[in-house]
């Protein structure tokens, strides 16, 4: 028997994967209903799950009538894409930095901000095991293939993968959270733009090796390099479809109709996951 909080969790991850592959629609309103009856389960764990999705920033609630998908825009796409920076750069800027004094509090904000950022990146790098270091790795390896292949479904399965491992070296939850909710984010303002091209081949990012080896070499100036390289390739590679500001565009999802087709398909793209 599958307990209720399980359900509640795979019913949001289902979500999640329609909405990021942009076959759940942006702007797309539905009900509880709705989805529980696709499912073939009961409203309370539905709701839950839409809930949590809505506390991620990836649906909105509408009063008396239902949820839908939230449309960012690229003012939003542009504002998540600096602050994933922000804070990265600030990580990787403790690696450069000199070591805290022992016993000496920090006499200013500056100093304790410049501290903590030294403190989480010496974390990140004491944590690079030989067993984590290859996990990651792996991932890497992963998402660049599926990036130079233009398989876009795969390569975000891998990507939302990579980057959680590598900020989970920062043995700091809320930033992890927080660079994890970013990604997701812009991957769902991205993928209906991206849809729109005839071939995605040399269009995705595929730096995640180089920034595994800078971040392995303790190399502050590389890292930062590579993400500012990154965040500068995705904005170019959506903005100019979306310079007014406007909700992303592109083909719209499948919608609630589609869900059971497409469980086959996230499916698929878990399963090639787990085999690396």
């Amino acid at each position: 028997m599958i307990k209720r909080s399980t359900l509640r969790s795979q019913i949001a991850t289902a979500l999640r994967d329609e909405i990021l592959a942009g076959r759940l629609a942006t702007g797309r309103d539905f009900t509880v209903k709705e989805i529980a009856e696709q499912y073939g389960v009961s409203a309370t764990p539905v709701r839950e799950a839409l809930v949590d999705l809505a506390a991620q920033g990836l649906l909105d609630v509408e009063q008396h009538r239902g949820f839908r998908v939230h449309e960012f825009t690229f003012a939003d796409y542009r504002a998540m894409c600096e602050a994933r920076e922000l804070v990265v750069d600030g990580v990787f800027q403790g690696i450069e930095g000199p070591p805290e004094p022992a016993g000496e509090p920090a006499d200013g904000a500056g100093t304790s901000a410049t501290a903590a950022g030294a403190s989480v990146a010496r974390r990140a790098l004491g944590g690079l095991r030989p067993e984590v270091l290859a996990s990651v790795r792996r991932r890497a390896d992963a998402a660049e293939r599926a990036a130079r292949a233009g398989d876009l479904d795969v390569l975000i399965a891998y990507d939302l993968r990579f980057w959680r491992e590598l900020s989970g070296l920062l043995g700091n939850p809320y930033v992890c959270d927080f660079l994890d909710r970013l990604r997701v984010q812009c991957w769902v303002f991205a993928v209906p733009v991206l849809r729109g091209y005839a071939s995605l081949r040399g269009r995705l990012w595929s730096g995640h090796n180089a920034l595994l080896d800078a971040v392995e070499s303790g190399d502050a100036r590389a890292a930062r390099e590579v993400i500012a390289t990154y965040n500068h390739h995705a904005l170019a590679q959506v903005g100019a479809d979306t310079a007014t500001d406007g909700p992303a565009t592109g083909p719209r999802g499948a919608g609630t109709d589609g869900l059971r087709k497409n469980a086959a398909d996230n499916s698929a793209a878990r399963s090639a996951e787990s085999d690396v």
